[in-house]
């Protein structure tokens, strides 16, 4: 359920009085601020409670807010004077006038209401089109040049760095050369150390002297030979 629709009086409950202006206070200071922000107003907010405290906000300073805003009353409660009042009414009229005859020369620049015009008026123009596309043009080659400037600049810029760099390959390839150099010297000496060991390795196994060992011969178990013996003669009778 919705909340009923809250009476605008005076609360009388103290406690009550104090929790709503706790709230609505910090509600309204943040509306001001939320409208200083989105609309780029100048917003100045003075709050005194029930009890004399003062609660205030500003965007900008309160002072300043404070000195517009009496010069802005002052200036509005004070009367214009008729004369004052026709002079400005003058300076609208040239004002509109001005804006009337600029709003005038742009649609003719753009090719527009040009029926009414006279050969003498579309010849000058004319003249204050190529005027203009002059100045154009001398505009659009000079930032032409300074762009062909910087791009000559930052290219041989360009090409001293790779310069530098293909040096430094150069000398990394050098060293790399010259330690592969080292490398195979180094590995052939080892293998020239290495060889004649190798030889005397052979030769030697060549000599090694084998041992052999004999075998004792077995006993001949007599009892064992009678007796197969004995069977055999007694198979042949």
């Amino acid at each position: 359920m919705g909340r009923g629709k809250l009476v605008i009086q005076r609360i009388d409950n103290t406690t009550s009085r104090q929790v709503t202006f706790s709230k609505r206070r910090s509600g309204l200071i943040k509306k001001a601020r939320e409208l200083s922000i989105l609309c780029d107003a100048q917003v100045g907010l003075i709050i005194f409670s029930s009890t004399g405290k003062l609660y205030e906000f500003a965007n900008t300073n309160m002072r300043s807010v404070i000195e517009r805003y009496h010069n802005t009353h002052d200036c509005v409660l004070q009367p214009i004077p008729a004369d004052d009042l026709k002079f400005w009414q003058r300076e609208a009229a040239q004002l509109r006038h001005q804006l009337q005859l600029l709003e005038e020369s742009h649609r003719k620049l753009m090719g527009e209401d040009l029926s009414n015009l006279s050969i003498k008026d579309l010849q000058s123009l004319e003249n204050q089109l190529e005027a203009s596309l002059k100045g154009v043009r001398t505009q659009k080659d000079q930032l032409l040049a300074n762009e062909i400037t910087d791009l000559k600049r930052n290219g041989g810029l360009t090409r001293q760095e790779n310069i530098e760099l293909y040096q430094k390959l150069h000398i990394v390839k050098q060293e790399n050369s010259d330690l592969r150099k080292k490398l195979n010297g180094t590995y052939k000496e080892h293998q020239a150390y290495q060889q004649p060991h190798k030889s005397i390795s052979v030769q030697s196994d060549r000599y090694i002297p084998v041992r052999l060992q004999l075998s004792q011969p077995q006993p001949l178990n007599i009892d064992a030979s009678a007796r197969t013996t004995t069977k055999l003669g007694l198979q042949l009778h």
